[in-house]
């Protein structure tokens, strides 16, 4: 990836359940399937993908923050995070990154306390309720926003 810039696909609790949890809302795509159309629409645009994923916060605050040396950009479905958790907010700020919100379902269609995120305020843009292709959406938003900054 050294001619490529890195960006950091990062995604929270549960999505590694992706295919089996509750399909009519996430789809049946697993997250593996996700991170195989994620390189490959990368490596169409130029872009190396760091994908991972974590049930744990600390992780996922540790990762973000390693972007700060290591990624162009974060791509991040903080899951159940994204209305709880004011350190991966505080992290991402601190990034200095650009950040994009992913989430595979409209969550302003779902339960009241899904309408709030701590991310949004820190985030560039969010696409939420396209399934899977809004990481590829992502993708090609982190792209722009990229080449916006060179």
């Amino acid at each position: 990836m050294p001619d490529q810039a890195a960006i950091l696909i990062l995604n929270g609790p549960n999505l590694n359940m992706l295919g089996v949890r509750e399909p009519t809302v996430y789809g049946s795509e697993t997250l593996g399937d996700i991170e195989e159309s994620c390189k490959e629409r990368a490596n169409h645009l130029g872009l190396g993908v760091d994908f991972r994923q974590s049930n744990h916060e600390g992780e996922l605050i540790d990762a973000i923050q390693e972007a700060r040396e290591n990624h162009k950009g974060i791509i991040i479905n903080p899951a159940g995070y994204t209305h709880t958790s004011v350190a991966i907010r505080d992290a991402l700020l601190i990034s200095e990154v650009p950040i994009i919100e992913v989430h595979l379902s409209n969550v302003f269609q779902r339960e009241e306390f899904r309408h709030h995120s701590y991310v949004t305020p820190v985030s560039q843009g969010v696409i939420c309720g396209l399934g899977p292709i809004g990481y590829l959406l992502a993708l090609e938003a982190m792209s722009k926003i990229l080449e916006g900054s060179d």
